[in-house]
């Protein structure tokens, strides 16, 4: 950046110095005519990036990946994972690139071109998909979910070909790192145990400074995924390809391609158009993830261990933990959800047994997951739910607190698709509005009903897509 106005901006490059044989270095494609979309000012501000110059041409270059800070190395990551239950031992970054590190953060690309990691895939991605990641991540952000956030959606101004013509964009992703459950899968298939112990150093100094050695990083990263997992599950949440290269050592939720909401309750729920079996429904999350951690296990054992059927006890018992984490998350965040925290006079067992009842209420009547609990906090006549009604009001619930932790507005299916059905023909009002509804989802506002409703009869079966 040889422009005298542009800010001094450092990217470090830790990942590439510390495990150079998982970095290869690459640039960004560079975009016909560039145009940015959208920015997450706040989140600029966070970074300490000047927003008013990210709208610049030299700006949007930069968010591009095409004018990178003098002395930044950008890479495509490797990484391995299982895919739908299938091993691939070479995935890695085929449409993504690590510009480097903004501070303790990563500042990341999805779209910006072809790497050596792309399999044959065209290195592009279409407005739709970069705009979707970019509503989800904020909304997710704004609920209390750990995630990955995204800054900005650029139009390339190069049409992409995937059903039909799209137009291109890049994705600016940021995130407290990128190394994932695939991370280790690639280092362990090397055969090189030096990489998987730097790799493990980089991960415990990055995310879990208190961890201490493999093991310990291991039992932390169990714990963030169990504390996850149960909030995506509290709030309807269905990522929907949870491969093992989908799943972050930090424990924050990444790449949000045939994600979505769930509207009327129901275990089974499958969004993917490539999920044909449900492995990834809803319902399966809980199972996916201790799945994926014990892939996880199978990569460290070198490190938990010098005797392997040791390391293999070690993992196995911190695996373990997995189910009670996750179940006592879930029912902290139920105590929040009916208004009960707090009381210690009401047991664990009482709490499972009427968290349970409800469940299987909300699948029976096809009610809206997410209006359900403001209807209830509301509501003196909850009709086939009365007599479930009578024990939770019987346990003196703290109805204010209630509408503090369950949303009123979420990305309903239905205006996701139609905010981005907009953005694709270039009218960016309705994204925006979207947006500015979903990012304050607790705040019931006048004017907004649209936003808090389920999605109408006429909208039919809901299917999402990778976004390749």
């Amino acid at each position: 950046m040889s422009d005298a106005t542009t800010p001094a901006i450092v990217l470090g490059h830790r990942f590439a110095d510390e495990v150079p044989e998982m970095a290869m270095p690459w640039q960004a494609a560079e975009p016909p005519a560039p145009r940015l979309l959208v920015l997450n000012e706040p989140l600029a501000a966070e970074l300490g990036l000047d927003a008013g110059w990210l709208r610049t041409d030299d700006g949007v270059r930069f968010l591009a990946g095409v004018n990178v800070p003098a002395g930044a190395k950008p890479v495509a990551q490797a990484y391995a994972g299982h895919q739908f239950g299938g091993y691939s031992p070479r995935l890695g970054d085929g449409r993504a690139l690590l510009l480097g590190e903004l501070g303790d953060r990563d500042l990341h690309l999805k779209g910006s071109g072809r790497t050596p990691f792309a399999r044959g895939g065209d290195g592009l991605a279409a407005v739709g998909p970069m705009l979707r990641e970019y509503v989800i991540s904020e909304a997710m952000h704004a609920l209390g979910i750990p995630t990955t956030r995204s800054l900005a959606v650029i139009a390339t101004g190069k049409s992409i070909v995937r059903e039909n013509l799209a137009p291109g964009a890049v994705l600016v992703r940021v995130a407290a790192s990128h190394l994932r459950v695939g991370s280790f899968q690639f280092a362990r298939a090397t055969g090189d145990d030096d990489l998987l112990r730097r790799l493990t150093g980089l991960a415990i100094s990055r995310h879990h400074p208190g961890a201490g050695d493999a093991l310990g990083l291991y039992r932390a990263v169990v714990g963030a995924q169990a504390g996850l997992i149960a909030r995506w599950m509290l709030t309807g949440f269905i990522h929907g390809v949870m491969n093992t290269d989908n799943m972050t050592i930090s424990g924050e939720t990444i790449d949000y391609g045939p994600c979505a909401f769930m509207d009327v309750f129901d275990p089974a729920t499958v969004f993917s158009s490539i999920d044909e079996g449900g492995r990834y429904a809803y319902g399966n999350q809980p199972a996916i993830a201790q799945w994926n951690l014990a892939r996880l296990a199978e990569a460290l054992l070198p490190l938990l261990d010098d005797d392997q059927e040791r390391a293999i006890e070690k993992a196995t018992e911190s695996l373990a933990e997995f189910r009670g984490q996750y179940a006592a998350a879930t029912l902290t965040g139920f105590r929040a959800k009916l208004g009960l925290t707090g009381r210690d006079d009401i047991d664990d067992a009482t709490l499972t047994s009427l968290s349970e009842d409800l469940l299987g209420l909300l699948k029976s009547e096809k009610a809206d997951f997410t209006s359900f609990f403001r209807t209830l906090a509301a509501a003196e006549d909850l009709g086939a739910f009365e007599d479930w009604g009578k024990r939770w009001r019987a346990l003196g619930p703290d109805t204010g607190a209630m509408n503090r932790v369950n949303p009123v507005y979420i990305p309903r299916n239905h205006l996701v698709e139609e905010a981005l059905g907009a953005a694709t023909d270039g009218d960016l009002d309705p994204l925006h509005r979207l947006l500015e509804v979903i990012t304050q989802p607790f705040t019931e506002r006048p004017g907004l009903d649209r936003f808090a409703e389920p999605a109408p009869p006429d909208f039919g079966t809901y299917r999402t897509f990778c976004g390749t």
